[in-house]
């Protein structure tokens, strides 16, 4: 690939990710990553999802608490931007 798609799809990855969580930290970005694809594979591909839990139960717990976190984020991030301002 060459690297202005790669520079122009990291910019929407981080856009994704401080839109989905609050942060574009780099740490965040690849959790995104990481979230975004199993995700992915989870909804399209659930038996290889179950067949990699079953497989991997401490990689599993990674993922199920990097699902809570970001939930968790977003969560927070919407309540926040749902605030009535203050006239």
């Amino acid at each position: 690939m060459n690297s202005e798609f790669h520079t122009e799809f990291e910019a929407l990855v981080e856009k994704f990710s401080e839109l989905l969580t609050g942060s574009s930290s780099p740490e965040m970005v690849e959790k995104i990553k990481i979230w975004s694809v199993y995700n992915h594979i989870h909804k399209t591909m659930p038996a290889l999802a179950s067949h990699w839990n079953q497989s991997h139960p401490e990689s599993r717990a990674i993922i199920r608490s990097l699902y809570e976190e970001v939930r968790q984020l977003n969560l927070e991030l919407k309540a926040k931007n749902q605030k009535p301002e203050s006239e």
